[in-house]
Order: C-alpha cells, then structure tokens, then sequence
C-alpha cells in the first residue's frame, strides 16, 4: 500500500516496554515535535500508568493523554491476563507479538477517523519490536526503525548470522573457544560472554535473546530508515558496517524538567540531590547509579557501600527500592550514621541534571548505553560496573578507545570487594588523564549534535523527509 500523506505529518513512536528503550526514543519524539511534526507516542499501559504516576509524584502536572507540546501520550492493552506473571519479560514479548499488531491497527484507524488532516504518515518502532512495521505499512504509513544501543551493539547483532555459519558461535550463541571476536581494528573486541545477548548462567534465556538477535536483520530490510542514538564521530568504524544507518544521536533531554513527556522515567525523581550537590566542592562526588533493571546480592550491596565509605569521597548513590535482589536495601550496621553529610541516597535520580553538575567527578555506573552517553556528553569519567547485555562492549569502549574510565573487576566468586572499590576510586580521582580524555569526548559530541555537526544534519535529513 502506497504511503498515505496527510496535510499535516504525524508520526506514532512505539518503544520497546522498558525505561532504557522508552526514554530515547521519547528524547527523538520531542526533538521531531520541535519542528512542527504532531507525535502520538503510544506506551502499553502498565507502562504509560508508570510514567504518569512517577511524574506526577515528581511535581509535574500533565494528566492522562495530555498533549505536551505536540505529543500526544497514549497507550495500547499488552495482551496479557491477570493471571499471567506480570514480571515474565519473555511472555510479555510473547504477548506483544500477538496482540500488538491489532491494537495499534485500531489505534491509528481512530486517529485517521478523528481527524483526516492529521493522519498517521510514519511510524517510528524500537528495533526490538520491529515487527510492528508490517502494521505500519498496511495502514499507509511510512515504516521507520529506532535503534537505542550503540552501533557496535547494533553491528554485532547484524554479523550474528555469519558469525553462526563460520563457527564463531554455538548455537547459544556463546564464543567458541575462548577467543575473541573483532569487527574492525578501531571497535574493541567481544570477549566470552560480553556479546549484547550473553546470559552464561542461563543458557535458556540466552538463546531465546540470541534467536531473537538473529531475526533483527529481516526486521532492518523492510526500512531506508534506520535511526540510531550515537554519533559517527564516537563510533564511526561501527557505523560504517551498517548499510543505511543513521546516527541522530546522544538524544538528551531539553531543558523543560515538569514535563510529563520529558521525563519519562518509571521511578518519581528526587531533585533533593541537586541541592545537596550545590553544597560541595567542585570534582568531588562520586555519583553512583546501576539503572533501571540491574540488581545486587545483599552481600554485594554491602561491599559497595563499605567501598564508597572507605574511599572517604562524597557520594550520591541511587538505591532503587527494589536493588537488593528485589528488595529494600539493608545498609551495613552503623554505615548511614558513619558517612553522615558525606553520602545521599535516593531512589531515583534526575541522572542529566546530576551529571552536569560541577560537583560530580566520576560515575559508578552500569555502563547502559544511555547512562553512558549522557556522561560522555557531560565530560564525567567513569568507574564501570556493567551488568549484563550490551554494557559489557560499552565498558570496553569506555576504558579501551576513549580512555576515559576503569573497571571495577570482580573475584573469581563474581563479589566485588570494598578494597576493589575503594582503589578504584582512588586511581580515577588521582589520575587527571581520565577527566582530560573525557572531556575530548564531550567536545566531539558537541560538535556532532551542534549546527553543522553529523548527528544534526542527519537529523534534519529525517525531519526534512517527514515535513515533505
């Protein structure tokens, strides 16, 4: 079916249901509103109910459905029943697969019914849900890709195929051998389990991500766009293996913090850091954040904190209510009284706004890609902690091309150590070498999203297409 144009674009952004896929593309979705184009960003509802309620609990005071600019927020059912298990991510996935498809059918011929001006012309889908495209071409709209890791995170899974023909992976997915896979010289090598779909202690799930992994290059033929939240001059020998790629990227937020739509996070942020951190120093907190999925033992959470207290540096660390292994976090006895004004903790943080702070010196963190490159854009060197998927490759990235971190490495029981830590912070904040390469970094990627730079002229391409 031919694409079907209405007098005024509209473009419908559906993300992949979990924060570190929703949060980018509601970044792309606002940057496309500034320029006029009506966005209609559909969530499934367990989603959509948590970013209302988190904002709300935030301050904000955007209502269910409000447009927010030129953005409608909306959302579709997932398709499960109550008595499926709400925290079974591969039955949620499942689900979506199936019932997707029809629900979004209905939502676009509503919206085409409702106004015949501004009918649904594109639709932008994560990459992890790509399936969706077909939806979008039967409807008349122009199908669009948007892919949330780094292109190295994105080229891998497209070399996947070859790598299972040639014998560089068994069929888990798993590196042979012990070696080592390189796609080029200038892009860090994938050690034994350091590839985006590496579960080693669960061979099952691990297949499934990697069969899944396998499939994303049919997903990519059936769009000339494909988007993506990095810039070519950070990753341009990983962009360069993609054919069709369009960087766009770091995505990071405007400067509008009550808006519903521009926060978008699962968790109420607590802006009571921002007025602890104006009362220290400059360079002297370390902010600590494992983002939204990442959980620790409690012996483990134990070690970090006696870590941090024994490194004797201030520090900001984000402690979901659900970090120790699901639960409410038990500190070490007497450890909240011992640090006193030198530590904060709270659950959830405005993480651009704290790591543009002068007062930041580094981040302990789980190396996502998108904490990664909001610390890249804002000059903070990096103590990596990664946690599974892609965030191994982004830690390589971190400390072998751009230099500008070091590992947290942990004992053959898998525990990191307080004394690990507590060296590791150490080292960052003795050597100035660390600070100075990541503030290269964060000129480069000035100049890739300023005027002129690669990342905003392949994004006014995009915008230029859709307004036509």
């Amino acid at each position: 079916m031919a694409v079907i144009k209405g007098k005024k674009p509209h473009v419908l952004a559906v993300p992949y249901p979990a924060q570190g896929h929703v949060k980018p593309l509601m970044k792309l979705a606002r940057l496309i509103a500034r320029h006029g184009i009506k966005v209609t960003f559909v969530n499934i509802e367990c989603i959509h109910e948590k970013i209302v309620a988190a904002a709300k609990m935030s301050g904000s005071e955007e209502e269910d459905d409000q447009e927010d600019g030129d953005i409608v927020l909306t959302s579709i059912p997932d398709g499960r029943s109550p008595e499926d298990d709400q925290n079974n991510s591969f039955k949620l996935l499942e689900s979506l697969r199936n019932t997707m498809p029809g629900f979004l059918t209905g939502l676009i011929e509503s919206i085409n019914r409702s106004n015949g001006d501004e009918r649904v012309s594109c639709v932008i889908a994560d990459i992890s849900i790509g399936w969706i495209l077909e939806t979008a071409q039967k409807m008349g709209a122009e199908p669009v890709i948007f892919s949330p890791p780094s292109a190295a995170a994105l080229a891998i899974v497209l070399h996947s195929p070859g790598l299972l023909e040639q014998g560089n992976l068994d069929s888990n997915g798993t590196i042979k051998k012990d070696e080592m896979i390189s796609l080029s010289d200038n892009i860090p090598p994938w050690r034994k389990d350091e590839l985006a779909w590496s579960f080693p202690a669960d061979l099952e799930t691990q297949k499934i991500f990697f069969e899944c992994s396998l499939r994303i290059e049919k997903t990519i033929i059936q769009t000339k766009w494909l988007l993506s939240n990095t810039c070519y001059d950070l990753e341009s020998s990983a962009c360069d293996l993609i054919p069709g790629f369009l960087p766009v990227g770091p995505l990071l937020e405007t400067n509008n913090p009550k808006s519903l739509s521009n926060s978008c996070n699962f968790h109420p942020e607590d802006a009571s850091c921002l007025s602890w951190l104006n009362n220290k120093p400059p360079g002297s907190v370390v902010y600590v954040s494992f983002g939204s999925l990442a959980v620790l033992s409690q012996q483990q959470l134990d070690e970090l904190a006696l870590g941090l207290e024994l490194s004797g540096m201030a520090f900001l660390w984000v402690v979901r209510s659900d970090l120790a292994n699901g639960s409410r976090a038990v500190y070490p006895g007497g450890f909240l009284e011992r640090v006193g004004e030198l530590g904060k903790i709270v659950e959830w943080a405005p993480q651009e706004r704290v790591l543009s702070h002068p007062s930041v010196a580094c981040f302990l963190s789980h190396c996502g890609w998108n904490s990664t490159l909001e610390g890249l854009s804002n000059g903070v060197p990096f103590l990596c902690w990664p946690y599974f998927a892609d965030q191994h490759h982004n830690q390589n990235y971190i400390c072998e091309k751009w230099e500008i971190g070091v590992r947290i490495d942990p004992e053959e029981n898998g525990m990191r150590t307080r004394h690990e830590i507590k060296t590791k912070i150490e080292m960052l904040f003795s050597d100035g070498r660390f600070k100075a390469n990541a503030m290269k970094v964060k000129e480069i990627i000035g100049k890739s999203v300023g005027e002129g730079g690669s990342s905003y002229k392949n994004f006014k391409t995009f915008v230029d297409h859709l307004s036509k």
